[in-house]
């Protein structure tokens, strides 16, 4: 779609800090993130809702979500990872995208109550976005979700 941020992202007509760009969807930093390292998945269609996810995307897009939430604590010293996503309502762009936050004991996250940061500059980001890439390709992930 052409007014579409998300679109544009997958596109590469927009830049992002892409983490992961797979057959399934594509994985890159949030901008106004929860934590630092906190990733949106998207899946490559414009597709706005859940519900309009078809059928045979389902298992790459959530095995690619699955295999973030692996990577990101990973990559960032976490302990672990919130998963998360809105379906129309709290929908900042009406594009299907999935939230991968980095959590740790104590990070101070309360329900859904989510705070937001900001990265210190590009060069921040792109540093976050290269070392989950790289936990994320280290791990041997495939574009058909097997490891190698």
């Amino acid at each position: 779609m052409a007014d579409c941020v998300f679109c544009a992202i997958v596109a590469r007509t927009v830049p992002a800090f892409v983490v992961a760009d797979e057959e399934a969807g594509m994985a890159f930093l949030d901008t106004r993130p929860v934590f630092k390292g906190h990733v949106l998945v998207v899946p490559r269609p414009h597709i706005v809702q859940f519900a309009e996810l078809p059928p045979p995307l389902l298992p790459g897009y959530f095995r690619l979500v699955q295999q973030l939430s692996e990577a990101v604590p990973a990559a960032l010293n976490a302990t672990g990872t919130f998963v998360a996503m809105n379906n129309l309502v709290s929908q900042s762009v009406p594009h299907l995208h999935t939230h991968v936050v980095p959590r740790t004991k104590g990070d101070g996250l309360r329900g859904f109550f989510w705070p937001r940061r900001k990265y210190a500059g590009d060069e921040e980001a792109a540093e976050i976005a290269g070392n989950i890439g790289k936990e994320f390709r280290r791990r041997g992930v495939t574009d058909s979700g097997r490891r190698e």
